[in-house]
Parts: structure tokens; sequence; C-alpha cells
């Protein structure tokens, strides 16, 4: 459902030509993780060849003050099976003896992170590069809308407290992002599952690697006592071991980037995103993941993101929205940065 602010305007007539030559990409496996962008890219390097790259993806900021992201988190996934009795079993006639894979792998999940937020798995936190000082002053010139949001979200805590959001986006997450075992609600029976699934994203910063960081989880659930697999375990597998699970990492994971503010380029978009919309929000880091590092590693060119979307869009749940008036304020923002 789109909505409009009764302060809606139409965009202003702008006249201005182009002054630099510009090309347009429009990349559709982005939520796929892009598994075949890079490939494209080495391969037609002269094609994709520019100074930078704008990105218009995700939201302004929670204060809908237009918002300049210099870089954006990378991102691994993998999800993670766990193994009880070959079938389901009943409960009454069952429990205590057959063990239960929901409880295993909720005792799997909870040693992945303490009661603040902080992942704990082993070296999870090595090789961050940190940030600079104009990085910094950005984050703390940043508005402070945490309040606004928890009222919004209706949250009476948040994780990582009292580190604000805008600090705590350019830290890595551990997320939990789906769990699957038998059924529940009107579906629900009185069994001990057979399996039981949970899906795992973590987004990650500048300094890490995503494959590393992948095998850093699986060293971490082999830690908590499990046999890893791959693949299905056989009948062999399961019963040799007292538990078992099965991991896999997704494809199209990729490693986070980040442009310098203090680089002309910076300061020149920044400049073209006020002169349109007003004072910008600039963070280093924004929360979601676009395989930025895959067009830098290809063309060692620099991306910085401009977004229009607004912040309560539903973004990849259900009934995702934009807001009318941030197309209109998206086209001046884009005719700005296409006249710079």
């Amino acid at each position: 459902m789109t909505r409009l602010r009764s302060s809606q305007s139409w965009p202003r007539s702008i006249q201005a030509k182009p002054k630099s030559n510009i090309k347009f990409v429009f990349e559709g496996e982005e939520e796929a993780g892009s598994p075949n962008f890079g490939h494209i890219l080495e391969g037609n390097k002269a094609l994709f060849s520019g100074d930078v790259w704008l990105i218009c993806d995700g939201p302004v900021h929670q204060s809908r003050r237009p918002l300049v992201a210099f870089g954006a988190r990378g991102i691994a996934t993998v999800d993670i099976t766990v193994y009880g009795p070959r079938r389901e079993l009943h409960s009454g006639h069952y429990g205590n003896w057959a063990p239960n894979p929901a409880w295993m792998l909720l005792n799997a999940l909870n040693s992945l992170k303490n009661s603040s937020g902080r992942v704990l798995i082993d070296h999870f936190y090595d090789n961050i590069e940190p940030l600079s000082d104009t990085e910094k002053r950005a984050i703390a010139e940043a508005p402070d809308f945490d309040v606004e949001l928890k009222k919004e979200l209706w949250l009476g805590a948040t994780e990582g407290a009292p580190k604000k959001l805008i600090e705590l986006l350019q830290q890595p997450s551990l997320n939990i992002r789906g769990m699957a075992s038998a059924r529940v609600g009107a579906q629900a029976s009185n069994v001990i599952p057979s399996t039981a699934t949970a899906s795992i994203d973590m987004r990650l910063v500048k300094g890490m690697d995503h494959k590393q960081t992948i095998a850093r989880f699986i060293e971490h659930i082999r830690k908590q006592g499990f046999f890893i697999v791959d693949t299905e375990p056989s009948a062999d597998v399961r019963m040799s071991h007292a538990r078992v699970a099965k991991i896999v990492s997704k494809e199209g994971g990729y490693n986070a980037v980040r442009t310098s503010m203090d680089l002309p380029i910076s300061k020149e978009v920044v400049r073209a995103v006020e002169s349109a919309r007003g004072p910008a929000v600039k963070v280093p880091t924004m929360g979601g993941s676009v395989p930025l590092d895959m067009i830098e590693r290809a063309l060692g060119t620099h991306t910085i993101t401009v977004p229009i979307a607004n912040h309560d869009n539903n973004q990849h749940s259900f009934n995702e929205n934009i807001r009318i008036q941030n197309l209109w304020d998206g086209i001046e923002l884009m005719a700005a940065l296409l006249t710079m």
C-alpha cells in the first residue's frame, strides 16, 4: 500500500544536462546473492568501468532525511539441520528417551550469542578494519532516532544497548532468519520431531572474509559436540554419532566494502544530495548487504549508496511498500546526482 504525506509536491522541473558519461546497470539476482554478477563484471570490464558507482538500494534515514552510505555490510548465510529419530515419534511413548532435535538445535543456537548480542564464535571479530576519525564524527553527528523507533516497533529494549542503532550497524551481526521443526498451532501434534532446521545470516563489516566466517561458524557448531556433514546423512552416520548437523552454506556470499568519506568524489556526492534534498545523514556503512565488493574488486572503482525508499517499507516482509513522496524526492535526488 502506498502512502502520501499531506505536504506532497510534484518534483521541480530540472532542465540541466548531465556533465558526465552515465551508464545504467540493472542487476536482477541481488536477492539471490548475485551469483553471476562478479563473473559478468570481470568479463566486461571496459563496458562497466567508471569513476564511481552510485547505488540507490535501501532506505533513507528513519527521520526521513536523505542518507548517503559510503559502504555496505557483506553477507554469509547458512542453513543448519539437526537430526533426531528417523521418523516422528509419540512424545508420550518415547519422551525422555528419543533425543529431540529441536532442543539440540536450540542449545546450539543459544551458544552463538550472549544476552547483549555479542557473537561468541571464536575469532568472529578478528581483522575488522577500524573507523576513521571522519567516519566516527559522522556517526556522532547523525540524528538519534532510537527512542522514536522503539515506540514505532513496540520494543521494550534493544540488543546491544546502550549503543545506538547507527553504531551497531558498523559491527557484524548474526541473525536467525527462520526456524522450522514439526508443526505448531492448529497443526501441532504430540510428537518428537525428526529434524530441526534454522536459517542463519551473518552481516559482515570491512576486514571480514565471508568464507572464513562460515568456516568459523561450522567449527563453533563442531565444538558443541556435533558431527558435521554437508549432505543428507546416511543411517550409518546418524547411528554412529550422538549429534549430527548438516550445514550448507548458501551460494553468493560476499564481503563488505567502505569508501572513504574524505575522497573528492565522496564530498561531491554529498554536495549534490544536499543541494536537492537538504542536510544528509552520512553513514560509513549501511545495515543491509549489497554486492559492492564484486563491483570494486572487478573494476577498481568506488561505490556510494544514495537510497530513496522509506524506512518503514516492510522490506523482505509482507505488505512491502513505497511512499509516493519518496518517489518524488528520489526523482529530484537522482537528477541532482546525474548533473553534478
